[in-house]
């Protein structure tokens, strides 16, 4: 299946093509933010960065509808949240971190484990260069392909594939574990299987 044909038959890209501009968006906007504010906390690690991404990148989709309104406004979305962070990083050159011992979380019970453990990932995808980082969270926390996750930073494919093994390798160091070493041989699988 193309990368076209999954994103119709995926009923979170259906876009209202009816009411006003304002109303539709409005619609889009209701509908995805969520998914775009996930997307933007995992690339930078903070609440109040990741909520200026989520509004710019609603600010530009909202100029833009016109032209992207009736495609995939989420793909536009996310593109401005993915560049956005990256020009933010190319003008700090740095992200502060806490030592590790900061970050520990304390004891937790037993119906927390899952936000634990997702706490977790995020502080060791924070401990990660920022390059790895945004090609580990483009490729496996949104599960885009390597063709669109270079598309998306503006690399090479093999930038990717080195990237992600890089950032799982570095992952697995952090974590000690949880990332079994055939995640990055079942992506390779699954590219080879698109290509055909």
């Amino acid at each position: 299946m193309s990368d076209d044909a999954a994103v119709l038959d995926d009923p979170r890209a259906i876009v209202v093509t009816t009411g006003t501009r304002a109303d539709r968006f409005t619609t889009f906007a209701r509908e995805r933010s969520p998914e775009l504010s996930r997307i933007a906390y995992l690339l930078c690690g903070d609440v109040h960065r990741a909520a200026d991404l989520v509004q710019l990148a609603l600010e530009r989709t909202y100029r833009a509808w016109n032209r992207v309104g009736d495609g995939d406004p989420f793909a536009y979305a996310r593109r401005v949240i993915a560049t956005a962070r990256i020009d933010s990083w190319r003008r700090t050159k740095h992200d502060v971190l806490v030592a590790p011992a900061d970050l520990r979380p304390g004891s937790a019970s037993d119906g927390t484990q899952h936000v634990v453990d997702r706490d977790e990932l995020v502080r060791a995808l924070r401990q990660l260069p920022a390059g790895q980082r945004r090609i580990v969270v483009l490729r496996y926390l949104l599960d885009r392909t390597e063709k669109q996750t270079a598309e998306d930073l503006g690399i090479s494919v093999g930038a990717v594939k080195s990237g992600a093994s890089r950032g799982l390798d570095k992952l697995r160091q952090i974590l000690g574990k949880g990332i079994p070493p055939s995640a990055t041989a079942t992506s390779d699988t699954t590219t080879r299987k698109e290509a055909k």
